[in-house]
């Protein structure tokens, strides 16, 4: 088996993040790359990028929309059987480009971008939870190597949120959303990033308002889900939250799995920081503010 580095990231929008995102490719070299909120229509995405990625020996396959979601699987190891969206998922109203799926390498590589949900019990969280179950569903049917990439929308557990009281009546952290997570692990799905940090504080996005990143008040809703097939191949899993600092950073850091074998070593070159265990006093969510 060929060596293969593969992340995911949520760019909110590649057209802003382009002073980011090449220099990151030629930093951290990934082979396979699961981007989201490209937010731009596949000709566009094309424009901007297309002569930058193929100068680095990428094949790229989009599924974009004008302003709105986006997503897009980059590799350098191979780009077949491209298919778009999640067959039989709801629409809001219509088919959202939230899901982009290839074959890397003879791993089945899923790009995602999860609703959101908004609120607990409105549509938008109802629409959530099917298009979830419809993707645990091509995800049964799928080949047995398979990695399921993106922002999912979901933290997993308590310890992926800075204050699980701060949480409390917001989505993300609902027992509905974490089942319908837990459903598709139950397929053979690994969290290889929260295998590899079992009790570390680890985000992976950070609320541009109040401070957040600075606080290390995030939560942890990148996420990389290995097969059982593929999972025992993690040499190395880790959140570049080097990615995260700086001028025109997204609001979310890069997730990098490396399989068969870790060049940064074993832990990665961005070893979870010793964090700070959050504010002394309560904090509230900036939206809940």
């Amino acid at each position: 088996m060929v060596p293969v580095r593969v992340a995911t990231w949520n760019v909110n929008s590649v057209k802003q993040r382009v002073p980011r995102l090449l220099p990151w490719l030629d930093q951290r070299q990934p082979d396979v790359v699961c981007l989201q909120e490209t937010k731009l229509a596949d000709d566009a995405f094309t424009a901007l990028l297309g002569a930058e990625l193929e100068q680095r020996g990428y094949r790229a396959a989009v599924f974009g929309e004008t302003q709105w979601n986006g997503v897009a699987i980059l590799s350098r190891v191979g780009l077949e059987d491209v298919e778009v969206g999640v067959a039989g998922a709801p629409g809001f109203p219509h088919q959202e480009a939230r899901a982009v799926a290839a074959t890397c390498a003879g791993v089945r590589v899923h790009s995602l971008y999860v609703p959101n949900g908004r609120e607990p019990e409105s549509d938008h969280y109802k629409y959530k939870l099917e298009w979830l179950a419809a993707l645990r569903d091509v995800l049964a049917a799928g080949p047995a190597d398979a990695l399921v990439c993106g922002d999912i929308n979901i933290a997993p557990a308590d310890a992926d949120v800075f204050d699980p009281d701060a949480f409390a009546g917001h989505t993300h952290v609902t027992e509905p959303e974490r089942a319908a997570l837990r459903a598709i692990e139950a397929l053979g799905f690994h969290d290889v990033v929260r295998e590899r940090w079992p009790d570390k504080r680890i985000f992976s996005y950070w609320d541009y308002r109040a401070g957040m990143f600075h606080r290390d008040l995030g939560m942890r809703i990148d996420l990389v889900l290995a097969s059982d097939g593929v999972a025992p191949r993690a040499k190395a899993a880790w959140i570049d939250r080097h990615a995260r600092k700086g001028t025109g950073p997204s609001d979310h850091a890069p997730v990098v799995v490396d399989l068969d074998e870790a060049p940064d070593g074993d832990i990665g070159p961005v070893v979870p920081p010793p964090s700070a265990p959050g504010a002394k006093k309560k904090v509230k969510l900036p939206q809940a503010k």
